[in-house]
């Protein structure tokens, strides 16, 4: 199992993408910390996908706390003495509308998540794996993380982010064999996609996921395991030349 033994730090772990991840690393022999704001979504998630309580730690804590981050980190040391992988995949999408209307509130509490969290996670993991000699990062960006997207003005901000202190990341922590790569995936079968769709027609929201679907050459959304199996394969040692690279995931969106 290519992971057996290693340990694995998850943020957003009960969500689509998170749960996906989730359910691939534990399948292939990791120990698991496991974050998302909810206690209840994580027990849940450990209930339908049996976790070994002997190897899955489970954590609620809110990412945009810096004092919850660093707490969560040193549980991870405390408990599994490294960390060797570290899914910083935790986010939200926040109101759509434009910009014009967009008020601060909407503003503050989707940086503070994306961009924030981001962040102190970065802080305070790669202090870990530097300390350690090694370690890789998968940040969860999007394609919005890459172009403009009409009524999502602070998301695609917030994901450009994502992509920036991917990059600048990877660049301070190459000489100490770190990886810090992103995920930028399109529409996935998530709840976050049905909040989009919801919030852009609340009237026929299955209207807009078809118009989505139409913008993919594959005409389709990807199910959370297509994005985790690809997080997988950087996480891993079949990526070990892999550094400061985003992979787009979004059936031809952005490239077709």
């Amino acid at each position: 199992m290519e992971f057996k033994d290693k340990t694995v730090l998850i943020t957003g772990a009960a969500g689509g993408i998170g749960k996906a991840a989730t359910k691939a690393f534990f399948e292939q022999g990791a120990k698991l910390v496991l974050i998302d704001l909810a206690q209840p979504s994580l027990d849940t998630m450990a209930r339908e996908l049996t976790l070994d309580p002997d190897r899955c730690v489970l954590i609620a804590a809110d990412v945009s706390k810096e004092s919850e981050v660093e707490s969560f980190v040193a549980a991870t040391k405390a408990k599994f003495g490294r960390i060797d992988v570290f899914f910083n995949n935790a986010g939200v999408e926040g109101k759509t509308g434009l910009l014009i209307d967009t008020d601060a509130d909407t503003l503050d509490k989707i940086l503070d998540v994306n961009v924030k969290g981001c962040f102190f996670g970065l802080k305070y993991v790669l202090r870990e794996m530097i300390a350690q000699g090694g370690g890789a990062v998968v940040n969860t960006s999007s394609m919005a993380g890459l172009i403009g997207f009409h009524s999502l003005g602070v998301y695609t901000a917030s994901k450009h982010a994502v992509i920036g202190l991917t990059r600048a990341a990877a660049a301070e922590v190459a000489a100490s064999k770190v990886r810090v790569n992103a995920v930028c995936p399109g529409p996935v079968e998530t709840r976050m996609m049905r909040e989009i769709e919801a919030g852009i027609s609340a009237t026929d929201p299955v209207a807009v996921k078809g118009q989505f679907e139409n913008l993919t050459g594959l005409k389709r959304y990807a199910e959370p395991e297509e994005i985790a199996d690809l997080v997988l394969f950087l996480a891993s040692d079949k990526a070990s030349y892999i550094t400061g690279s985003m992979y787009t995931i979004d059936g031809g969106m952005t490239g077709m």
